[in-house]
């Protein structure tokens, strides 16, 4: 535990200073966009129930979108199994299936590569809860992520955009006030949760900008940009007023769609659905007890492209 404390304030210190270094693509480089991830990020199955972010991203940057990532994801069933597509058993092999046999040609040096993984590896059913293969820690799920730009590298990709973990102990599901829902039914002590989740994404993003921040100088002519998620949903839990404008009050701890269910009954379905409709969803920082809304998707998209054309470097650090 003391382990994990130490990697926590080291995030934490790192967080002080998100300023771009003057390095990264030169602005109106990128034209192409390439999404690798979970439900964050799909845009066939979005999260948010709407409109995901990679869409948003490719309308406000005017690049053109090449989605592969899959709700449900993690980045390895053979660390943290889970019944959905994951990066490297499902979308790799995809994205390289097509690369090769000539449906899919992209310029390298005008393609941007992003991945937002590590929800479903940290979360319920996976580290948490003790679900994972057995030996497999968060150093293999987090050394996992960071393989993901090797592997692409070595494939000729040269502009990659990595997201680290967003505040998840400020999700309902993993919060101090949560109630049984359509993720987890279970007993459990919400406070522990809480705790254990503020340690585990806290630490996972200090491990992955650190072995980033290593490999950075190894990766000739590559730009490798580090996306402070956890910073900025962070952010847009302490000062709501700055990114949420819908019609209700602003509203970071409840959600769009909350189902509240009875204890151990998940199949005999909710007890109680609250769901906001029309302007009043933009009020709120989360669709559901796990996932952001459309709203908090359309900030993650524009700081996101952003930081890609290089109009702001608030919220990444690029490395190389």
């Amino acid at each position: 535990m003391a382990f994990l404390r130490l990697l926590s304030a080291l995030v934490a210190c790192l967080g002080l200073a998100w300023t771009s270094n003057g390095q990264g693509p030169y602005p109106g480089q990128i034209k192409n966009l390439v999404t690798f991830g979970d439900s964050y990020s799909d845009v066939y199955a979005p999260g948010d129930n709407g409109t995901a972010w990679p869409i948003y991203a490719a309308m406000y940057g005017n690049f053109t979108l090449y989605p592969f990532a899959k709700s449900g994801a993690t980045c390895s069933n053979y660390l943290t199994y889970k019944p959905f597509p994951p990066v490297f058993e499902s979308q790799l092999p995809l994205y390289f299936t097509e690369k090769y046999n000539g449906s899919l040609e992209l310029d390298p040096t005008s393609t941007m590569y992003t991945l937002w993984i590590g929800t479903n590896d940290v979360g319920v059913n996976a580290l948490l809860t003790g679900d994972q293969t057995p030996g497999v820690t968060l150093v293999d799920t987090i050394g996992c992520a960071v393989e993901w730009v090797k592997v692409l590298y070595t494939s000729g990709a040269r502009n990659f955009v990595f997201q680290n973990m967003l505040p998840l102990q400020d999700t309902i599901l993993y919060s101090t006030y949560s109630y049984p829902n359509r993720y987890w039914t279970e007993e459990r002590n919400t406070t522990e949760w809480n705790v254990m989740m503020t340690e585990i994404t806290n630490t996972g993003n200090a491990l992955s900008l650190a072995w980033l921040t290593a490999l950075a100088p190894t990766l000739e002519g590559a730009h490798l940009g580090y996306f402070n998620s956890y910073g900025l949903v962070a952010d847009i839990y302490a000062n709501p007023q700055n990114y949420l404008n819908g019609t209700a009050p602003l509203n970071v701890t409840g959600c769009i769609n909350s189902c509240e269910y009875q204890l151990n009954e998940s199949t005999a379905g909710p007890v109680t659905c609250n769901v906001a409709e029309g302007t009043a969803r933009d009020s709120f920082m989360w669709y559901d007890e796990l996932h952001p809304s459309e709203q908090t998707d359309r900030v993650i998209a524009r700081e996101i492209a952003s930081a890609v054309v290089r109009n702001s470097s608030d919220w990444i650090t690029w490395l190389s």
